[in-house]
């Protein structure tokens, strides 16, 4: 079951200057990306080669958060958020959820049984963990490590090209501040880096998933727009729409977070309210958009 971090657990994570409009060029240097992934060959950070084309979202377009469970958008809906293991909505612009930084809590034994030195580990050698949600925090504090995660990440990035989404939101960009300083913002963006050239490579665009904390790093990094939870709750809108030229899509899950977002930034951004479930129609689902 993908998640979703409502207010009490609220995460900050982090951003990438906006590109213009249309369709864009994503250039690097180096190896041949496809190269590099294929041998697994430890290659630090250095920047591989990317050449593909990919489209940014439309800034203040209507749209959905769908990642605990696909269902047909609610009309005018232009731009959808879904899981990796969803199918994209068919006519519009979908985003596809990526947990990058942490383990699901249904694959931990698939990472303990394949890749058990991926895994952050404390003193005592036991994996550290996101309590919250249960999932196992993913070990970015090497170049080894990164260019290994980034092998198994970014095949599913290549899957979410393949089933047809425009972009990809990699998650827990701040899981460095769960990590009991095990790892640090420099680890995390170095792995974001990565992600962000096997997305263009792939010919998708990438999504700052929160944290206005590595706002500087943005540049570096290569995020081409923000999905931000709860900004309006935190007052962080206005940090994300500058970078990114309103190219942001923001989920409230209480009201007066939704109404501060709306009053102050409803005319630029994309903004909805869903349920903490983030479920499908039916049971706890709440959805409105301003």
């Amino acid at each position: 079951m993908p998640k979703h971090y409502p207010a009490p657990f609220h995460r900050k994570k982090s951003a990438r200057v906006a590109l213009g409009g249309g369709a864009v060029t994503a250039l690097g240097a180096g190896l041949l990306f496809t190269q590099a992934f294929a041998s697994g060959a430890p290659t630090s950070d250095a920047p591989m080669a990317s050449a593909a084309k990919f489209t940014l979202p439309k800034p203040n377009q209507p749209f959905d958060y769908q990642i605990g469970g696909a269902y047909t958008p609610p009309k005018n809906v232009k731009v959808v958020s879904r899981d990796r293991t969803a199918k994209p909505a068919r006519g519009l612009y979908n985003i596809c959820y990526v947990n990058a930084f942490q383990t699901q809590p249904d694959a931990l034994g698939w990472w303990q049984k394949n890749h058990p030195g991926l895994l952050l580990r404390d003193g005592a050698k036991k994996p550290v963990e996101d309590e919250d949600w249960g999932e196992v925090l993913l070990d970015t504090s090497t170049a080894d490590k990164r260019t290994r995660l980034a092998k198994i990440v970014g095949g599913w990035i290549d899957g979410c090209a393949k089933s047809g989404f425009q972009a990809v939101e990699p998650d827990n960009l701040d899981s460095f501040e769960r990590s009991g300083k095990r790892l640090t913002k420099q680890h995390n963006a170095a792995f974001a880096k990565l992600l962000a050239q096997r997305a263009h490579a792939a010919g998708l665009a990438i999504g700052q998933k929160n944290t206005t904390d590595l706002l500087p790093e943005r540049k570096k990094i290569g995020f081409d727009f923000a999905v931000a939870e709860e900004c309006g709750q935190y007052q962080e809108c206005g940090n994300y729409a500058t970078v990114y030229a309103n190219r942001v899509y923001a989920i409230e899950y209480t009201n007066g977070g939704f109404n501060r977002a709306c009053k102050g930034w409803g005319s630029k951004l994309s903004i909805v309210q869903r349920d903490l479930d983030v479920s499908a129609p039916g049971g706890s689902y709440h959805y409105r958009a301003c």
